[in-house]
């Protein structure tokens, strides 16, 4: 019994370490690379705008898009790793 609250205690811990980093990730790109760091970005062109326009266009959304894949296959190794694949 403590060992399977040892194991759900682990998971969840390495759950939320992969939430966290996401989350990390999308805040950065939206937040930073589209609005603080849009004047740093300002001067790199990028099909006919700049590169922190692009960002807050259309690179947050391509960004969140590519974490929801990557966290379903994080998840899916962490399932397995656990014990809790399908």
């Amino acid at each position: 019994m403590a060992d399977d609250k040892s194991n759900a205690a682990e998971y969840w811990k390495a759950n939320v370490r992969t939430i966290i980093g996401c989350l990390v990730v999308w805040a950065f790109v939206s937040y930073g690379c589209a609005i603080l760091f849009r004047p740093l970005l300002a001067g790199i062109p990028v099909g006919g705008t700049d590169l922190g326009f692009w960002f807050a266009q259309q690179g947050s959304i391509l960004t969140f898009i590519g974490i929801i894949f990557f966290y379903a296959w994080k998840m899916n190794k962490l399932d397995e790793k656990f014990g809790l694949g399908e």
